[in-house]
């Protein structure tokens, strides 16, 4: 199985609405092999709560006005550390760049297939790292 056209057009949307409130490395994966509940996951990340909660509202609006979608749950604003959101076709994670690295979402579901972003999304890749090398943090690198 794999993920839907719906689940590939919500993955887009949201990734280009996120790269577009510069997030930090964006990537997406198909997990609908290994979960029933979900097609894929998108995670984003930003250096500050402020910049998350940005992130996930941009998301939340693009996804609604382009393509109808609106969350069934969203999770995690009091805190804007690691807001989820959860469109059951696919599910968004947006997370505080400190919850990114120490989560590690991304060894999780490495053995899942990546799905391919728009450009200004895959050129998110590595801008973690980037930041905290500018900013002197030390958790702001993915591996």
């Amino acid at each position: 199985m794999t993920a839907t056209d719906r689940s590939i057009e919500l993955v887009n949307a949201a990734a280009q609405a996120a790269a577009d409130r510069l997030a930090h490395d964006i990537i997406a994966y198909d997990v609908s092999d290994v979960l029933s509940i979900t097609d894929a996951f998108l995670l984003a990340s930003a250096p500050n709560d402020r910049q998350v909660k940005s992130i996930v509202d941009e998301i939340e609006e693009r996804l609604s006005k382009e393509l109808g979608a609106k969350p069934v749950r969203r999770e995690g604003d009091r805190d804007a550390r690691w807001i989820l959101l959860d469109y059951v076709d696919i599910v968004v994670h947006v997370q505080h760049s400190e919850e990114r690295v120490f989560y590690a979402l991304e060894r999780l579901w490495k053995d899942c297939p990546e799905l391919s972003l728009p450009e200004d999304a895959v050129k998110t890749r590595g801008k973690g790292a980037e930041h905290a090398e500018v900013t002197g943090s030390a958790n702001g690198e993915l591996s």
